[in-house]
């Protein structure tokens, strides 16, 4: 029996801060993957290795986690005064979905460099030397972001001395601008869609928890860490090691998601594993890293752990740490609270990877909390380029 052979599509697999993805050019895509839709995602699924029973995507470029099962789609932007459309699809790892409801801050890092070296940035606008600033609109979010790369000798620089915890080696730094991260409330969300700083948060069978909801960045849902029975300053290993936590974690994101008012329905939330995000939060205290590294309690501001995918994240989500960034700014919040309180316009918070400072003012216009930016610094770079390979049972 004969079998039609693989199709070669153009990509290049980058690193963006902590994460890493397969991004394509979308005129690279082949016709049927250049709209949304069942194709584009079968595609991408084959692409990364999913859906894979035994959780490894061996037969494809993904990680096997939520940091490396990623897909970033670009295109010279349709948006008046920007420089690159920014699509990002987050792959399910055992399952065949593609989550298109959110972004991935890490990888907006390395959108610029890959916007300047693939012609989707206007020539006159790059230096010869200096600093390339690349207005981006992130479409999964409606959201602009400002990405300063820098430039050698006309070509993007990659290396550096900036270092970046959870990720072992240094690199150039690239300063992110999220510009009003929060949501606008057209869509019927608010920056605390709940119209509160903290709620009184009932999970059925569980239990109830103080609760910051905040939609900025990306949806996240803040607990501390002591009502969950944590401290604070855990590892991977202890929270992903254990099934049992794990789901009791999933299913209080399911409700929190209903809570927002991103589903109607809590089983919805298995097909939304990307948004919201569910996070525990601890005043800062001692403790190593998963690198081996010891901080003491004055390296950082606050302590905070997240999940993405189902799993405890190794150091820190991009969009999370605009959430986080953007609720410690806000007097009241339990992000704010476990940072001391009062007002601030930067905080430091420990991960299980080390610490990552991140920028936000906050400001009340009309009764309402503001934040017109938050701002943080990544590094970024080119992993490989050239194709990946697609059965053709992908498009069909």
């Amino acid at each position: 029996m004969a079998f039609a052979p693989q199709i070669k599509i153009a990509a290049t697999y980058m690193r963006g801060g902590t994460s890493k993805g397969v991004f394509f050019k979308l005129d690279d895509l082949p016709e049927a993957a250049q709209v949304p839709g069942r194709i584009r995602d079968q595609i991408l699924l084959r692409v990364i290795g999913s859906p894979d029973p035994y959780g490894k995507q061996i037969d494809g470029m993904g990680g096997a986690t939520s940091s490396t099962s990623k897909t970033v789609i670009l295109a010279k932007s349709e948006q008046a005064d920007h420089d690159v459309d920014y699509l990002f699809g987050q792959v399910s790892i055992d399952q065949a979905f593609v989550d298109w409801s959110g972004n991935c801050g890490n990888l907006t890092a390395a959108v610029g460099a890959f916007a300047i070296t693939n012609g989707l940035v206007d020539a006159d606008k790059i230096p010869e030397n200096g600093i390339c600033t690349v207005k981006i609109w992130q479409k999964n979010i409606a959201k602009t972001i400002i990405a300063h790369v820098p430039i050698s000798n006309g070509q993007v620089q990659e290396t550096g001395d900036f270092e970046l915890d959870g990720v072992t080696f240094p690199a150039a730094e690239v300063q992110i601008e999220f510009l009003d991260p929060a949501d606008d409330g057209e869509d019927g969300g608010a920056m605390f869609p709940t119209g509160n700083l903290v709620d009184r948060f009932e999970v059925p069978e569980i239990g109830t928890f103080q609760a910051t909801f905040i939609n900025a960045g990306i949806p996240t849902i803040f607990i501390n860490a002591e009502d969950l029975g944590f401290q604070g300053t855990e590892l991977q290993d202890a929270i992903n090691s254990d099934a049992a936590t794990l789901a009791r974690l999933e299913t209080i994101r399911a409700y929190g998601a209903k809570y927002m008012g991103l589903i109607d329905d809590v089983a919805e939330a298995e097909k939304r594993q990307h948004t919201p995000k569910i996070a525990f939060v601890a005043a800062p205290q001692a403790y190593t890293t998963s690198s081996g590294k010891a901080l003491t309690a004055q390296d950082c501001d606050l302590l905070v752990r997240a999940l993405s995918m189902g799993k405890l994240h190794h150091a820190m989500m991009g969009t999370a740490a605009v959430a986080i960034g953007t609720a410690a700014a806000i007097p009241g919040t339990l992000v704010n609270l476990a940072a001391g309180g009062g007002e601030r316009e930067a905080v430091r918070f420990g991960h299980p990877s080390g610490t990552l400072r991140v920028g936000a003012q906050a400001i009340q216009e009309n009764g309402q909390w503001v934040v017109k930016k938050a701002v943080m610094s990544r590094s970024a770079r080119v992993l490989m380029e050239g194709w990946v390979r697609v059965v053709p049972e992908a498009f069909s």
